[in-house]
């Protein structure tokens, strides 16, 4: 992991790709480098730890990096420390090949112990250099480029998108890919070659999406796409149907500010032409079941890995009590491990915001091969998941720049709000209640948006936390989930340890850490359990604990425990989490903020995980 970006062109490739890995900075890295083949067809590489701008400081004069063909990449590490040495692209040992790698060789010791056998010499630490001088041996052998990475990959076994340029085939670059996204930009008189469409959405709409095993080499003026096998491939060519707007910060401090303020769109968005008001319940097409099939279901199983784990939680608590149909939620990460048991009309539900989740993508296919119908939860038209799920649902929340997920998860959760809807009234839900819960629903947006009015309040609460080491978030019932996911936004981007419980379950043992240093978060909307969660503050208060309440307005009884609470607008309980994640967000990024921490690129983290 994380980035490329190859372009090959009649115009200067270096400010391109530099360019592209910049747009790609908020998938997280720890160094970066280009490769460029200048027009005496030398091959020269550039590469530095730390952020983009220390690879621009060591570039030297524009005339030195001028050249049509070039790749670039951020790295993430995962073999080998993060440095100027590891860093990307690598060559083999006459220097006269670059490759740029996103995914992991896990035969690569295998592989490297053969080269050095035949006199190969290995001056890095990662995965990735095997890549490099497999596909010179081949090179040397076969005089072709194609061929040479074709071969070479025959041999590798694990995940790979990969960019490969060398002086002795001045004018092409290769790439492949396997369980690592990559797509083929088409522009005029010019292609691109990335892992993200974001990095080329200024210059190209059109592309094509690579599947696995396939192998596309382009030329100035061409694209040829084949397998390992050499057998030619038609492709579809695809038109994004966002632009560059969706991924500038515009006003905001941001991109994490930007997208919280953004979710009474994004969740409007995922319900936007999808409530059936006259039928009392909801149509989601790309589900591809028909009526008698979605009566038939007597179990959900929904695979997902982190935020869209809480999601997923949050929608079993809400498809069990709308539908009455039992809901697994697991972890991708485990699911693939052990031998799932999937009970005959059982639907699977993969949730990945990116769409290349390598765990949820590896369960997926675990599930199908057991013969599951496999249904995906995705933002990412064109991502693996989406193509190879049975069908599924787009949440339309845009772009989500920011490593930590806001508005996916959301509308996440608004999609598996409509979707226990949906299978409610296949089964026994009251059209009178299906009516007024569509009208509930679509409510939400405007009340997300006082809740945002409240952002400088919270900012102001956030003062009180940011020098805190620890917090304990505590929800229960459907905001139990919201708890955890409280916790983790605080974890990801403050580097302030938190954990979320279910109320009922501090006495059994957080408990003993509450004093007056350690901030409890409580979600405690006005509901059933109200007086419940009550009493677990009250338990708090007896030990001294500091407590910052989310709310419904007009509660209050609330104020005599709490030293802080942000009120809410009053909702049906099944939606509150749509307005309790809210304050819980701009908490933990005004504490984040006020800590001088980098909000949307926190250390060690990458946005889409697309290795185990």
């Amino acid at each position: 992991m994380c980035g490329i970006v190859g372009y090959i062109g009649k115009r200067n490739a270096t400010p391109i790709i530099i360019e592209g890995i910049k747009r790609l900075e908020y998938r997280g890295y720890d160094s970066s480098g280009i490769a460029i083949l200048n027009e005496e067809n030398e091959l020269k590489i550039f590469k530095e730890s730390g952020k983009i701008i220390e690879l621009e400081r060591a570039l030297p004069s524009p005339d030195q990096t001028f050249g049509n063909v070039g790749i670039a990449h951020t790295r993430w590490a995962t073999h080998g420390e993060p440095n100027k040495l590891n860093a990307h692209p690598h060559t083999g040992c006459d220097g006269s090949i670059a490759v740029v790698h996103n995914g992991i060789i896990e035969n690569y010791i295998n592989l490297r112990n053969k080269l050095e056998s035949e006199g190969h010499e290995f001056i890095s630490n990662t995965d990735t250099e095997v890549l490099a001088h497999l596909i010179e041996h081949f090179l040397k052998i076969e005089n072709d480029l194609t061929t040479a990475v074709q071969d070479a990959l025959k041999l590798v076994e694990g995940t790979y998108g990969i960019a490969v340029i060398s002086n002795d085939s001045p004018g092409k670059i290769v790439a492949a890919r396997k369980g690592s996204p990559l797509i083929l930009g088409i522009g005029e008189d010019e292609f691109f070659v990335t892992s993200d469409v974001a990095a080329i959405i200024i210059h190209t709409k059109k592309v094509i999406y690579l599947e696995d095993n396939e192998v596309v080499s382009l030329s100035y003026d061409d694209y040829q796409i084949t397998n390992l096998q050499n057998e030619n491939i038609e492709a579809d060519i695809s038109i994004v149907d966002w632009d560059v707007s969706s991924i500038d910060k515009g006003e905001y401090k941001h991109f994490m500010l930007k997208e919280i303020f953004e979710q009474p769109t994004s969740i409007y968005n995922a319900f936007r032409g999808r409530l059936n008001d006259r039928l009392s319940t909801v149509k989601l097409g790309g589900l591809n079941m028909k009526s008698e099939e979605l009566r038939k279901i007597k179990m959900l199983q929904i695979i997902a890995c982190g935020t869209s784990w809480h999601a997923a939680l949050i929608g079993k608590h809400i498809i069990e009590g709308l539908a009455r149909i039992p809901v697994e939620v697991e972890y991708a990460s485990e699911y693939r491990y052990r031998n799932p048991i999937i009970p005959d009309d059982t639907i699977v539900f993969a949730i990945s915001q990116s769409g290349e989740t390598a765990d949820t993508l590896a369960g997926l296919r675990e599930a199908q091969a057991k013969g599951a119908k496999v249904l995906g939860i995705t933002n990412t038209i064109g991502s693996t998941i989406s193509r190879e799920s049975d069908g599924g649902v787009y949440i339309h929340a845009g772009a989500e720049i920011g490593v930590a997920s806001t508005k996916a998860f959301t509308s996440q959760v608004t999609i598996l709000t409509i979707l226990a809807v949906l299978l409610g009234r296949m089964k026994d839900l009251q059209p009178t209640f299906g009516k007024s819960f569509i009208k509930e629903l679509a409510a939400i947006p405007e009340k997300v948006e006082l809740i945002l009015q409240k952002n400088d309040e919270i900012r102001k609460i956030a003062e009180t936390l940011k020098d805190s080491t620890n917090a304990l978030y505590l929800g229960r019932g459907v905001n139990y989930p919201v708890a955890l996911e409280g916790a983790l936004k605080l974890k990801e981007i403050s580097y302030i340890h938190a954990e979320g419980y279910p109320a009922a379950e501090m006495k059994h043992g957080p408990i003993a850490l509450i004093d007056e240093n350690m901030p409890v978060i409580a979600i405690a909307p006005d509901d059933a359990i109200y007086d419940k969660i009550i009493s677990n503050l009250e338990e708090v208060k007896a030990r001294n604990g500091r407590i910052i309440s989310i709310a419904t307005e007009g509660d209050e009884k609330i104020e005599q425990l709490s030293e802080s609470v942000i009120y809410i607008p009053k909702t049906i309980r099944t939606l509150q989490p749509l307005l309790t994640v809210i304050p819980l967000q701009l908490l933990a990024y005004h504490v984040a903020d006020l800590r001088g921490l980098d909000v949307d690129q926190p250390r060690n983290l990458a946005k889409s995980v697309t290795v185990e």
